[in-house]
């Protein structure tokens, strides 16, 4: 995957410099898409590569050539649009450039020249998995050799950094000096990303923009510093009784100074200080070209050192006010404690008494005051030895810099040494009298001959590129051209044809205006026949190599190996080939209007650097239709996201397991299998001989099927349901997708022997009508036409052989995203498309007959979908499930009744001797 950063310049006036982008490759279209990092959704713009031509410049004389020098590179887009890029290094740029060329050179050659008019057509290697995948190589156009052996030797051989490649998004951006890493041009773009990210975040944790990994909290206080405080509220309220009046004591300090009433885990300077370094390290600030940019960091910058200077002040101030209170306090402790000796303690007490008290008091704030001091000088030495710490990881990071400069001069020195000696040996004898001035000469002469070989070796490469650049852009004209004569040719043919039909046509109109001749002898009858002897030819698919000049629009089989027209009846065949023009038709206007197409590839390129969710956007998108070239992966993934529970659970390799354990012994059901294989879709290519590549694959996942699910084992219905998958999936995939379908899509005893499953849902599908379409299913009713036995199979085998084809992919690709919920939708889209014809039937057997063909009928997948994804809303899955459960009550009881009945039936039989010799059909075969 050709993926990596690169600088792109972009932006206008003094906004205008080189902005960091990640950009990643798109093979299917030959798109260079750019983001603006690699987590991003929406890509900001794109480089169409196909049509494009690239360039750079050698550096001029005085810049330095060394490799790690970055390096820009022109991208030339067609109407004279010039894109700059830079990489970090010369080596990535010509990585690049090597890189881009070949996919260029791959995406225009191999490009099915068919539909080359069309930017959406995907490149062979595009098709991943499956039958279809396999039907679809492409045309090739026929390379020049002589082209390719000069493009090999051109090339210049080099390998990418750590900045190219998906290792690369684990990396920061390279960020240049003077950047600003926002685009004005793709602003939309860049909210979106930044919403998405938000989301994201918001999703994966709930927790506020403010939040830190670092833990703050407030512990509460301990009982003990409670019982001081409330005894210390209760002196200080006695005092203030006792001493009203005078001088201004304890009362006037409430609060214990000495004691913090809470902790907190760090200090405020620990959380001032980590702030800052937070600050600095993770968020860079915008550097702006403008000289007006310039003054409003520098402002910025003022503002700071500022407002760092009051904060200091601030401490400081803080400091002396918290010694003032100090120093006060132990004031306001003596003064108490004087006064209470004064009161309580001087009546009765001798006077040696007092006076030993006294000093030791005064011993006693002796020491406190030491103590304190003390305490002060160790914060303050320990202090120091942080600020020491700090330098001396300074010197040492300053020493090993100052170790590594060192030895990079030595190993300059010793390389000047060797150049040096070398130029002593290569001089010639005669040179030895002039002495003094030739060190100096030689060393200037050599720095300058290193200059222009390296400068020599950078035009060379680039002369190689250019070079190159040249003959792949004149063999891709050659290749233009001759496939503008191919499309000019194959122009001319079908003007030709369409007149020889014009002429024919215009021939009858006359003729059945103004009949000049007899019945027998008209020339209508002689026109007819020859307009459909011509249209009934197809076009063979053994010669593709012809296809430019065949003016046939409808092919022998479809693009999903379904044949298109019938080989048995003239008149199905007429049919056929109309309705295979209507389809062509319908499918050429959609062309027209690429909307889809763009939609999707603009899904798929959001998608490079991301996962692929369930989302509103890819509902919708594959309710629209999953494009061709899209449709095995998509596929894949739906049947991912259902059964990745039973995947998680399962051993390695255990669809091999499965099959290993079924070829070497034999199952019940695989003699039914082996009959169904070639009933499966005899009008399907892949399926149509006992040679073709999808019968071995067919037969291997219903085996393996068969044993991982032996209450099912085998039931009629799932060979076609596995058939519709190959053509897109590979066997293993086609396996989960069975699974998808039986185990976790449709209720349990769906596909069992009394198909009890299928029985509710039609039930169900009954009630749907008679809400959805009230009139119809009255008429029904009228005329007692029983529409399950039609529906029956619908739901059974989801719409194969029921609908065209390209109908039922489209239904596919709904069903495997959504669920069974879309096959009730449908079947009431189809009855809601035809329903003003079917209401004109006036009898049971037209409306019966009419109901087994109509489905063929219905050309317009656009209108369909309209149909059951608007119309019939609202269309909860709750009440689908409801009635679900209550018919299924009823159809168990039903059953229950016929197995007594049954039963009753073969006691009967056993005892009475004119019935015993009555045998069911099943016994019959057993």
């Amino acid at each position: 995957k050709l993926c990596g950063y690169l600088q792109k310049l972009s932006g206008k006036g003094p906004l205008r410099g080189f902005r960091s982008r990640w950009f990643v490759f798109d093979p299917r279209r030959c798109y260079l898409y750019y983001f603006k990092g690699p987590q991003e959704p929406l890509p900001l713009g794109h480089l169409d590569i196909a049509s494009a031509c690239f360039s750079y410049h050698q550096p001029e004389a005085g810049a330095a050539a060394a490799g790690d020098e970055p390096a820009a590179f022109e991208v030339h887009s067609p109407g004279g649009a010039v894109t700059v890029l830079k990489a970090a290094t010369r080596q990535d740029m010509t990585y690049w450039l090597q890189e881009l060329q070949q996919k260029r050179w791959e995406y225009c050659n191999n490009l099915d020249a068919a539909k080359r008019d069309s930017r959406t057509s995907p490149t062979p290697s595009d098709f991943s998995k499956g039958l279809v995948a396999k039907d679809n190589p492409g045309t090739i156009l026929s390379q020049n050799a002589s082209a390719e052996k000069a493009r090999n030797i051109l090339a210049v051989e080099t390998s990418p950094t750590d900045l190219v490649g998906e290792q690369a998004a684990s990396q920061p951006a390279p960020v240049q000096a003077s950047a600003i890493n926002f685009s004005l041009k793709q602003w939309s773009t860049e909210i979106k990303n930044s919403m998405s990210s938000l989301r994201k975040g918001s999703n994966e944790n709930r927790r506020s923009i403010f939040y830190t990994t670092e833990e703050w909290e407030l512990l509460d206080p301990t009982p003990k510093d409670l019982e001081d405080s409330m005894a210390l509220e209760e002196k200080r309220k006695h005092l203030a009784e006792g001493s009203k009046g005078r001088r201004l004591t304890s009362s006037a300090f409430p609060f214990d100074f000495g004691r913090i009433p809470y902790k907190a885990r760090r200090p405020l300077k620990d959380m001032i200080g980590s702030s800052k370094n937070r600050n600095s390290s993770d968020s860079s600030p915008t550097e702006w070209c403008s000289g007006s940019g310039n003054r409003l960091v520098s402002e910025l910058q003022l503002k700071y050192q500022s407002q760092q200077e009051e904060l200091e002040k601030l401490k400081k101030d803080l400091l002396s006010q918290k010694e003032l209170v100090r120093l006060l306090q132990q004031t306001v402790r003596s003064s108490q404690y004087d006064k209470y000796f004064a009161s309580h303690l001087c009546e009765g007490v001798p006077k040696d008494t007092l006076e030993l008290l006294h000093q030791k008091d005064d011993q006693i704030l002796g020491l406190n005051n030491q103590l304190e001091k003390l305490n002060l000088e160790k914060d303050s030495l320990q202090q120091e030895v942080k600020n020491l710490k700090c330098k001396v990881g300074e010197l040492n990071e300053r020493l090993g810099m100052l170790m590594e400069t060192i030895q990079a001069k030595d190993e300059v020195i010793m390389k000047l040494s060797r150049q040096l000696s070398e130029c002593e040996d290569s001089t010639s004898p005669q040179s030895g009298a002039i002495n003094s001035p030739t060190p100096t000469c030689t060393n200037k002469e050599l720095q300058e001959l290193d200059r222009l070989k390296d400068n020599l070796q950078g035009y060379k490469t680039q002369n190689k590129f250019l070079n190159k650049e040249i003959l792949e852009l004149s063999a891709l004209r050659r290749n233009a051209e001759a496939r503008e004569r191919e499309w000019q040719a194959k122009y001319t043919s079908l003007e030709a044809k369409l007149c020889q039909i014009e002429s024919k046509y215009l021939i009858l109109l006359q003729e059945m205006k103004t009949p000049v001749c007899s019945e027998d002898q008209s020339p209508a009858r002689e026109v007819i026949t020859q307009l459909l002897e011509d249209a009934l030819k197809a076009e063979p698919s053994e010669q593709p190599e012809q296809a430019f000049f065949k003016p046939h629009l409808v092919s022998e089989y479809d693009i999903y190996g379904f044949q298109t027209i019938p080989e048995d009846d003239d008149e199905e065949k007429l049919v056929a080939k109309s309705r295979a023009l209507d389809l062509r038709s319908l499918s050429l206007s959609e062309n027209r209007e690429i909307s889809t197409g763009v939609k999707w590839e603009n899904y798929l390129a959001s998608t490079m650097n991301r996962e692929m969710m369930r989302c509103v956007e890819l509902k919708n998108l594959i309710r629209s239709g999953i494009p061709h070239e899209h449709r095995s992966k998509m596929w894949k993934w739906c049947v991912n996201l259902h059964v990745k529970k039973f995947k998680d659970s399962a051993v390695p390799g255990y669809f091999q397991i499965l099959l290993q354990k079924a070829l070497e012994k034999p199952n019940p059901a695989s003699k039914q299998i082996e009959l169904d294989l070639l009933r499966t879709l005899p009008n399907n290519k892949h399926y149509s001989s006992p040679t073709s590549e999808g019968i071995q694959k067919l037969r291997n996942v219903l085996l393996a099927f068969s044993w991982r699910n032996p209450d099912i084992g085998y039931c009629q219905g799932l060979n076609r349901l596995v058939a519709i998958a190959l053509l897109y999936l590979e066997q293993e995939d086609a396996f989960w997708c069975l699974v998808t379908i039986v185990e976790v899509f449709m209720p349990r005893d769906y596909y069992t022997k009394t198909l009890l499953g299928s029985q509710v849902d039609q039930r169900v599908f009954k009630d749907l009508l008679s809400e959805k379409l009230p009139r119809l299913h009255a008429h029904f009713e009228q005329y007692k036409v029983d529409y399950t036995l039609i529906t029956f199979n619908w739901f059974l085998v989801v719409f194969v052989d029921s609908v065209v084809s390209d109908i039922l992919f489209k239904i596919w690709d709904s069903f495997l995203y959504e669920g069974p919920k879309v096959i009730f939708r449908f079947a009431l889209a189809l009855f809601k498309y035809k329903e003003e014809e079917i209401l004109k039937l006036q009898d049971s057997m037209s409306i019966f007959k009419y109901l087994r063909y109509f489905t063929r009928t219905i050309l317009d997948a656009r209108k369909l979908t309209a149909i059951a994804f608007g119309d019939l809303n609202p269309f909860p899955l709750r009440q689908i499930r409801n009635r679900r459960a209550y018919h299924l009550e009823k159809v168990r009881l039903e059953l229950t009744e016929l197995e007594a009945i049954r039963e009753d039936f073969l006691r009967e039989r056993e005892t009475c001797v004119e019935k015993r010799d009555l045998i069911s059909d099943d016994e019959e075969d057993s």
